[in-house]
């Protein structure tokens, strides 16, 4: 299916063809002012932070690590285009604490929603949430918000007319892509307008208008991670009945709230990491609340697919409008509802109950968010973990790190993905998982198990699994600046005492009883990772292992994680190695840097939702499922040299074809099973002893 078929914004109704005489606001089902060839806005003053949005966004590429972005109150972004005439997907502009000023070319319909926000036109005072003629000329001014909120929404009749890319216009301005040049809005940008659609109203009713406020309280699922597996039930009482504070470093990425620290229900992650928040990595929901160590976090439009980090609950769909407009300071309380009774994101109007502050519930599913488990085989189970109102996790076996779990969940993907299921918008394997995001209202969740338990009947044995699998040879700066840079930032601004610090590499040493540096350097070069996920840390970023488990370098996570990481550094993380496919917050323990995995240069001919993985076309990522990684040795002056011609397109990297096969990479291990047993005796007592030192210096991770 393709973005079109699912979100018919690029399919817009007849546009009218009368006039509109001036004035300032709209009758009730008035036409629009008749199109002008050529209309647009200028940007007289940006604010501080103004992007283009669209809404859904960009959906079908959650699997390789792109965001659907979009508005982060959408529902207010909606509601305005609605009022306007226009599709409620139509382009506009997010105001993060103040807004822009803009000049017009040509009459045109506007609407501001969103937080509570002082307008002008010429000067005079106009309302919120009100359609206004701007005449040709004039300059629409949005102040500062007054509160409470957080962002107000700038819709256009006809809406904003830019480029596409990966089938959208929304600004993802950590990615570099969308808006106008995938960044926030500067002065004197021009934005070319589109062409009316249709009658517009006279403003949103005051009934559909959604409550700001500084207390909020959240609809959630429980799931996918709950008690008694990951959190104690005290853990669970507390996170469902304590109010939390909204922490001053949130932004679209995800909300940071403060809060009273978990007791856990585990020692630790084994060997997804030592803090009992890690798991093995697999897919993330917008909405879910992921305890990055010990610090809750609201994921935004904006934030990562996939990731390595328990979440006991998921904002449900209707509710998440209510991540846009948080502010530091404001108090959030998490009220648990039945999935099924979750309000639909669809309803615009009253029935949302968005006008209302408070959510009404009797209480959630009371099932942990575990929808069903089931038997595999003799040896593998399966669990189906509610992921909110319109996901399903699917997880093999138990956690550990088993390549045939891997193999499992390749087979699920590739049958749905071959069946193509109505209703089914996204497939985003993880390392021993699949996270299967549905439209509910064509796909409910209830079928979606039973449509599960068919496909399981129907998969190949793990031990067929061979698939095309390239070696991609890719430059390593060791220990390069600019990893060094960010852990000392990280101790002057987050944690200055953390076992870690001052140097990844030393520590990553100490958790493997290595005797020195220069062996974590020959393990790490000697090593050849298999790409199990895509998307770890956004753009094509790979979440890869070593095929040898005797190179298979094991240690803990930042806690709490960094707040800024350079773009394609190269971390180890639990027994995973990941490539850092842009700046951003993380917690991978740092080996050094190599060059970009995502080409902005490149083009797709495939719809959204279809398997590039291997489908062989020119796609943004570089990597795929299954490649192999091996480094070779760059110094950090050759490497910016050549992450200057990758980003000019000048782009060469060595692969060479090949095939992965479980039946003979399982024959590997039982020929090597002794050496590969003392390597890990070796590497557990380190791993203890490290861990011993920690608790008796108070500093346990």
């Amino acid at each position: 299916m393709t973005h079109a078929e699912l979100h018919p914004r690029a399919a817009p109704p007849a546009r009218a063809a009368e006039p509109q005489a001036t004035q300032t606001h709209a009758a009730d089902c008035c036409p629009p002012p008749e199109g002008q060839p050529g209309a647009s806005v200028t940007v007289v003053r940006p604010g501080m932070l103004t992007t283009v949005q669209d809404w859904p966004g960009r959906t079908g590429y959650w699997h390789v690590g792109v965001p659907p972005s979009g508005p982060m109150d959408d529902l207010s972004f909606r509601l305005g285009n609605r009022a306007l005439g226009n599709p409620e997907g139509a382009a506009g502009l997010e105001c993060t604490l103040t807004g822009p000023a803009l000049r017009f070319s040509a009459p045109t319909w506007v609407c501001v929603t969103g937080a509570p926000v002082d307008i002008t036109v010429g000067g005079a005072r106009v309302p919120q949430w009100r359609t206004v003629l701007v005449p040709a000329g004039d300059v629409l001014e949005v102040g500062a918000m007054r509160g409470p909120g957080m962002r107000c929404y700038v819709l256009f009749a006809g809406g904003l007319q830019l480029p596409e890319y990966l089938g959208s216009t929304a600004t993802f301005t950590l990615g570099q892509f969308g808006g106008s040049d995938g960044g926030a809005l500067r002065a004197d940008d021009v934005l070319p307008l589109g062409a009316p659609y249709g009658a517009v109203t006279s403003g949103v009713p005051a009934d559909d208008q959604p409550a700001i406020t500084e207390r909020w309280e959240l609809a959630v699922t429980e799931g996918p991670h709950g008690a008694p597996e990951f959190f104690t039930r005290t853990d669970v009482d507390t996170i469902l009945g304590t109010d939390y504070a909204v922490h001053f470093n949130s932004d679209r990425t995800g909300v940071r709230l403060i809060g009273p620290k978990p007791e856990w229900a585990r020692t630790d992650g084994g060997e997804a990491g030592l803090h009992p928040s890690n798991i093995h990595d697999t897919a993330y929901s917008v909405g879910a609340l992921d305890f990055t160590g010990d610090t809750p976090i609201l994921l935004g439009p904006d934030g990562p697919s996939l990731g390595g980090f328990v979440c006991p609950v998921t904002v449900v769909a209707a509710d998440r409008w209510k991540l846009g407009q948080l502010a530091p300071g404001n108090a959030v309380r998490f009220v648990p509802i039945r999935g099924e009774r979750a309000a639909s994101p669809r309803e615009l109007g009253p029935g949302r109950r968005a006008a209302w502050p408070i959510v009404l519930s009797s209480g959630g599913d009371g099932d942990d968010g575990v929808l069903r488990r089931a038997e595999v085989d003799d040896e593998t189970g399966v669990t189906y973990r509610r992921a909110s109102d319109d996901a399903v996790l699917v997880e093999y076996g138990t956690m550990t790190l088993d390549l045939g779990l891997r193999a499992r969940v390749h087979a699920l993907h590739q049958h749905l993905l071959a069946a193509g299921v109505r209703g089914v918008t996204e497939l985003t394997p993880g390392i021993r998982s699949l996270q299967i995001r549905v439209d509910p209202h064509v796909l409910p969740v209830t079928a979606v198990l039973d449509l599960l338990a068919e496909a399981e009947a129907q998969l190949p044995a793990a031990d067929a699994l061979v698939v095309p699998s390239r070696t991609v040879h890719l430059p390593l700066s060791w220990d390069d600046p600019s990893t060094r840079e960010a852990i000392t930032r990280y101790m002057h601004g987050v944690r200055a005492d953390a076992p870690w610090c001052p140097w990844n590499i030393e520590f990553i040493r100490r958790m493997n009883g290595l005797a020195s540096v220069a062996d974590v350097y020959d393990t790490v070069f000697n090593a050849e990772y298999l790409v199990l996920g895509l998307g770890d840390v956004y753009l094509g970023a790979p979440v890869a292992t070593p095929t040898d488990p005797r190179h298979r370098l094991v240690t803990t996570k930042y806690n709490p994680a960094r707040t800024w990481t350079p773009q394609n550094a190269v971390g180890i993380g639990g027994a995973y190695l990941c490539i850092y496919g842009m700046e951003g917050p993380g917690g991978y323990q740092f080996v050094g840097r190599t060059t970009q995995v995502w080409n902005h240069h490149a083009s797709t001919a495939l719809p959204p939702g279809a398997d590039r993985s291997t489908a062989g076309v020119e796609t943004p990522w570089l990597l795929r499922y299954f490649d192999r990684i091996r480094w070779y040795p760059v110094e950090a002056d050759e490497l910016l040299a050549r992450r200057a011609d990758f980003a000019a397109g000048r782009i060469d990297v060595d692969t060479e074809d090949g095939e992965f096969s479980l039946a003979e990479y399982r024959k590997f291990l039982a020929d090597n099973a002794a050496s590969i047993d003392a390597f890990r005796a070796t590497q557990s007592a380190a791993f203890g002893a490290e861990r011993s030192s920690w608790r008796a210096a108070g500093e346990l991770a």
